[in-house]
Order: C-alpha cells, then sequence, then structure tokens
C-alpha cells in the first residue's frame, strides 16, 4: 500500500513524502531514503519511530519505507508532520477527511515520543483548506487526528544519569531517558506478556539516534532486564533516547535499566536524579556488574550531584570507593548504594 503526504516548508517550496508497505522480512521497521542526505534520511527515521510510540498496537509484520521528492535547507522542519501522517496512511492507522486524495501537512515536534506536535513554521503565503493540517494551535497532538485525548497522557517518560568519562573537558553526566507505552492486548506476531519471545520484546524497542551495535546493546538489555521481572514481556511500546548519542562502552545499562523500571512503576522514585553506572552480563538475571573507570567517574559524579540525588554503584566498587568519598556526597544532601542486583533498590 501506498500513501502520499504533502508538505510546504519555511521558504515556501512544496514537497511529497512517499511511504510504501512490505513484508518486513527481518528488515527495519522504517526504512527512509533520501539520496544525497543521509542526515536528513537518519533524522526521519527516528521522528517516525518516535511518533508510532504513541500507538496503541503493534505490528512488526511490516517495514514502511519512506522518501520525500527533495532535499529541505537545514533547519526546515515542516516536512516532520508529513512523514508521519503518511506513514499511518500507510499502514491504515489514519485517513484525512473524505474528498481529501492527498493531504498537505506542516508541523515539527521536540517530543514526537509524547504524540505532541509543538507548532509549524509559516511560509510566507500558507496553504489553506479542508486538507491543510497545522501542526501547534491547529493540531496539538496527533491524538487530536482522530478526535482522541493526548496520548502522551498514556506514555511514561523517565530520565537517569550516567557519567560519561572521556579523560577531558568533555567529561559530564550524560542522561538516558526511556519512554513507555503500554500495548493493547495481544499483539500482531507477537506472544503475550509470559509467552513473548526475547527477539519480539526487542522488535518493539526503538533507539533512534545511535548506531547499529547501540541499539543492538540497548534493545538486550531491557529485554533481559524485564525477564527478570517475570510478567514484563510483551506489555510495552519502548522508545529510548541519549542525550549524548555518540559514546562508547556501556556503563550507561544500569541507568538505562533503572529508568525503565521507573517508567513502568517497578521501583522507587528518589527527590532528585537516579545517577547510575554499571553493566551485565546477565540482566535476565538482575545481576550488575562492575565497569571500568571507577575513579574519574566517582570524582565526577561527587562534582555533580546535588541534593535529593540517588547513586547506583556496581557492589564490586564499594571496597575501592575513596575514604571520605560517602560523607561528601552526604554532605552534599544525595545518597549512595553499590548493588548486587536490581529490584526494588
Amino acid at each position: 500500500m501506498n500513501a502520499t503526504c504533502r508538505t510546504v516548508l519555511r521558504d515556501g517550496r512544496e514537497f511529497t513524502i512517499t511511504a510504501t508497505v512490505r513484508p518486513r522480512a527481518n528488515r527495519a521497521d522504517v526504512k527512509c531514503a533520501v539520496p544525497g542526505a543521509p542526515a536528513l534520511a537518519e533524522r526521519m527515521q527516528e521522528v517516525v519511530r518516535l511518533a508510532r510510540l504513541t500507538e496503541a498496537r503493534f505490528d512488526s509484520r511490516v517495514q514502511v519505507v519512506l522518501g520525500i521528492d527533495g532535499v529541505p535547507g537545514g533547519g526546515e522542519r515542516n516536512w516532520e508532520l508529513a512523514a508521519v501522517l503518511a506513514d499511518r496512511m500507510a499502514r491504515g492507522l489514519w485517513r484525512p477527511a473524505a474528498g481529501v486524495a492527498v493531504p498537505c501537512a506542516l508541523g515539527w515536534s521536540d517530543a514526537w515520543q509524547l504524540g505532541r506536535v509543538d507548532g509549524h513554521d509559516a511560509p510566507a503565503v500558507l496553504p489553506a483548506g479542508p486538507d491543510v493540517l497545522l501542526g501547534g494551535g491547529g493540531l496539538p497532538h496527533l491524538g487530536a487526528l482522530a478526535g482522541h485525548a493526548d496520548p502522551a497522557a498514556a506514555v511514561s517518560s523517565v530520565r537517569a544519569w550516567f557519567p560519561l568519562h572521556s579523560g577531558g573537558v568533555n567529561d559530564a553526566l550524560a542522561w538516558v531517558e526511556v519512554s513507555v507505552s503500554p500495548l493493547a492486548g495481544l499483539e500482531a506476531g507477537g506472544g503475550g506478556s509470559e509467552g513473548g519471545e526475547e527477539g519480539e520484546e526487542e522488535d518493539r524497542i526503538a533507539v533512534p539516534g545511535v548506531d547499529a551495535a547501540v541499539q543492538l546493546a540497548v534493545r538486550q538489555a531491557l529485554a533481559g532486564a524485564r525477564h527478570f521481572d517475570g510478567r514484563a514481556l510483551g506489555r510495552w511500546r519502548t522508545a529510548v533516547r541519549f542525550g549524548v548519542p555518540r559514546f562508547t562502552g556501556d556503563s550507561y545499562q544500569l541507568a538505562l535499566v533503572m529508568a525503565d523500571r521507573l517508567a513502568r512503576g517497578r521501583d522507587f522514585v528518589p527527590r532528585g536524579r537516579l545517577i547510575a553506572t554499571g553493566t551485565s552480563a546477565a540482566w535476565h538475571a538482575g545481576q550488575v556488574d562492575s565497569v571500568a573507570g571507577h575513579e574519574a567517574k566517582l570524582a565526577l559524579i561527587l562534582a555533580e550531584a546535588a541534593a535529593g540525588d540517588r547513586v547506583l554503584l556496581p557492589a564490586a566498587w564499594e571496597p575501592a570507593l575513596p575514604p571520605g568519598w560517602r560523607e561528601a556526597l552526604r554532605a552534599k544532601g544525595a545518597s549512595c548504594a553499590c548493588v548486587e542486583r536490581i529490584g526494588l533498590i
């Protein structure tokens, strides 16, 4: 099935986005083809995947291929809403008003994973008519397309922080954000909460903006940690975002798993930020393993901690904590725990 949606950019140029559905056959769920503009194709894929988080149902059997008949300039974002709508039309999830063959949509968002449409950049001559959708006042959220409530009400988003150490001035606490939305019953192509396979669970986890190796590691970590929860598989659509998308190492994984647990209501929410570092060779058993660079990371955490923060470290680090480190952290109003396993920490 094919679907098209027009858009008008801030500079007045008009483009058409086309979406085509085909059997997935072990390919990516979304593919974007923009010749000569790989960064734009990557951003389009990210937008569509994040917007899908607000959909109640998930079908892993199809791939949607999106293309645009030109290359918008840098900073042009009106095409984002058109890409989201073309994707939904192609999969039969939304239809334009009767008599409208090819709708026109202008809109962008900084939080597609919440279904929010923040606004649009108006060109000199704004298109008008029943076939035009304008993000912002005219279409504040994607639920309004069908007269539904704001889909953000069904999405739970939580951030956790982890020390990003590179040995230089760029050392900082970086965040990872997990947004989850409940699935509606048993999904096509997937089992229930007890019958789902890890591969199917991983299909429901979108990690836009990072390379394939990080995507795979994130999906495997979350699928394993949810297996440890017992009845957490097959229940959620998930989007994971990183504040710093380009990094190496896996010391972010404990922060990732804890953000997911908090988003799903599986752990206690701290008064301030949750700061964590650690990895695991067996998330399915809830195990927390050590990571390298503890001296530099402990110093960074202590320097950045604030009142109300909760710090989680691997249990293997406890004997190596510098003298007075816990006391200095406590003096800032933060707390610390060295843990061997996840689960109501």
